[in-house]
């Protein structure tokens, strides 16, 4: 077998594990979300449940990416988890994060609707009033946006899917646009300004992970303005 069709063949089988991977991780995904949405068990989307939903989201997807990087001979360092110049990306994920939650909290959703907005209102659907239910709400969106959706959106699609393409450079910015789309398909925009809310800091912690070759400053990003959303939402709208 000559180098041509060995590299043809691992072409083939990164294309075939990449989609079966994002088709399986998303559908991983969904099911907690769908199963407690749909059964209310102990009272559906809401309280402890949001924890139970970060902590399926997480294990599941990460043995995914897992047992397919495996399958790859590649590890978890290839999609850009590498603990390397930690301070400077977590200062950068602090500063992209802050002032993505100053733009929204400050000016947009005050002046795009507020308390009517769909986002805050199905946010506000999330809250028991508990303690307990406020962190499983903020370990949903840490656990399960910041840190797994970073290490499946940004570091698995963009990373191994570069890999396809002959031009490095190409592979890159087209793995990367791929992966904004998609991401921002899987939050359901229904309009301008929901295209505008998830496109912004996607784009962001896109630029954030491309510019570092690391996912930390945008795992840090992510987590801070889902953080800072769920308690700046409930301060300011729960009543």
């Amino acid at each position: 077998m000559t180098k041509t069709n060995q590299n043809q063949i691992s072409k083939k089988k990164t294309i075939i594990v990449f989609i079966l991977t994002i088709v399986l991780g998303y559908a991983l995904f969904i099911i907690p979300d769908v199963f407690f949405g749909v059964t209310k068990i102990n009272g559906g989307k809401i309280g402890i449940n949001l924890l139970f939903i970060a902590l399926f989201q997480f294990f599941s997807v990460t043995a995914l990416l897992y047992a397919s990087l495996k399958i790859l001979k590649k590890d978890f360092s290839f999609i850009g988890l590498r603990y390397v110049n930690l301070k400077k990306d977590i200062l950068l994920g602090l500063i992209f994060g802050a002032l993505w939650t100053i733009l929204q909290f400050a000016f947009i959703i005050p002046n795009t609707g507020g308390i009517n907005r769909p986002d805050i209102n199905g946010i506000l659907g999330m809250y028991d009033g508990s303690l307990i239910g406020t962190l499983s709400f903020i370990a949903l969106g840490v656990i399960g946006g910041g840190i797994t959706e970073e290490l499946f959106n940004r570091g698995f699609f963009i990373n191994v899917l570069k890999d396809v393409f002959k031009n490095p450079k190409t592979g890159l910015w087209i793995s990367a646009i791929l992966s904004v789309v998609t991401f921002s398909l899987g939050h359901m925009p229904v309009s301008a300004l929901d295209w505008f809310d998830i496109l912004v800091p996607t784009l962001i912690y896109t630029l954030l992970f491309i510019s570092t070759k690391r996912l930390t400053a945008s795992i840090v990003a992510h987590g801070i303005y889902n953080m800072t959303a769920i308690l700046l939402t409930y301060y300011i709208y729960f009543n």
